[in-house]
């Protein structure tokens, strides 16, 4: 019987010990998925409540996401989104759209008219819609930037405008209307400071012929002065000229309806009819005004 009893007793004793080793056992593994210091990082393939897709990879035993350095922010915890990675800066309008182009309307347009307003790309009185004025205006800037000359607002010319590219001025002392060829734009400059980029286009380069005669449409560099003008319809055997501003021979400034990205005239200075009606307005090409070309 004593025999029997210890064996009851060694028995029981066990059993107690493996209640016990269970018990702790289970408060062990609470602690371990908590939160709390110390605790390793969940081994789990959802985040936030949601299944990756079959193809996604396992996340690593020991991956954690943390906040940024001296952002004060706490680290997200296991229900919190996966953060995205921000887009690099300059691909975005002023408006936060990513592309603006011919016939958008609205608050990112005009932002986008004042910005390029402030840095002198003319484009009319800003009204919030994408027109021939704002399209020539980017075209303008493309072309002091280097980029594709398509008239668009994307990512290439935010960032052109975020660094605020505009040609610089050849001229250093009075008005003068620089004209350069490389480029493409017309300038108003006042004492070395470029305070207007008209979008241009001048001689093509191709040949021609008029009268029997055969030419070559070039608009030639050099130094000369506005001598003659006039405020309407010019006829010549070329075509109508939208209030030319005669400077070399029958070469002039002038508006026309059409205003390519790329050189397209006899020869002449085109730029568009409102920017020529805006010049004579505010008689910024009187008679006697220098004009260089490069």
């Amino acid at each position: 019987m004593k025999a029997r009893c210890g064996i009851r007793t060694a028995a029981a004793a066990l059993l107690a010990a493996a209640a016990l080793a269970l018990l702790m056992s289970a408060t062990a593994g609470c602690a371990g998925s908590s939160g709390n210091a110390g605790a390793q990082p969940q081994n789990s393939a959802t985040v936030a409540g949601t299944s990756p897709a079959a193809s996604s990879p396992r996340p690593s035993p020991t991956a954690t996401i943390s906040a940024p350095a001296g952002s004060g922010s706490p680290s997200p915890t296991a229900s919190s989104p996966v953060p995205t990675a921000s887009k690099p800066p300059g691909t975005t309008t002023p408006g936060g759209q990513s592309t603006l182009r011919p016939g958008d309307r609205g608050p990112a347009v005009l932002a986008l008219q004042r910005q390029l307003g402030s840095l002198g790309y003319w484009l009319g009185t800003p009204d919030g819609t994408y027109g021939d004025l704002t399209q020539q205006a980017v075209v303008a800037l493309q072309k002091a930037a280097g980029l594709p000359r398509d008239g668009v607002f994307g990512p290439r010319s935010a960032a052109a405008l975020a660094r605020a590219i505009r040609p610089s001025a050849h001229s250093a002392s009075g008005h003068v209307i620089e004209i350069d060829l490389s480029r493409q734009v017309l300038l108003l400059v006042t004492n070395g400071h470029v305070d207007t980029v008209l979008d241009t286009s001048t001689g093509s380069g191709a040949a021609y012929s008029v009268g029997g005669s055969t030419y070559i449409a070039v608009t030639p560099t050099g130094s000369y002065r506005i001598f003659r003008q006039v405020d309407g319809s010019d006829r010549s055997p070329l075509g109508v000229l939208w209030r030319p501003k005669y400077f070399n021979g029958g070469i002039a400034i002038h508006g026309y309806p059409d205003v390519p990205p790329y050189p397209a005239s006899h020869g002449c200075v085109r730029v568009s009819n409102a920017a020529t009606n805006w010049m004579w307005a505010g008689n910024l090409a009187p008679i006697g005004t220098s004009v260089l070309v490069y």
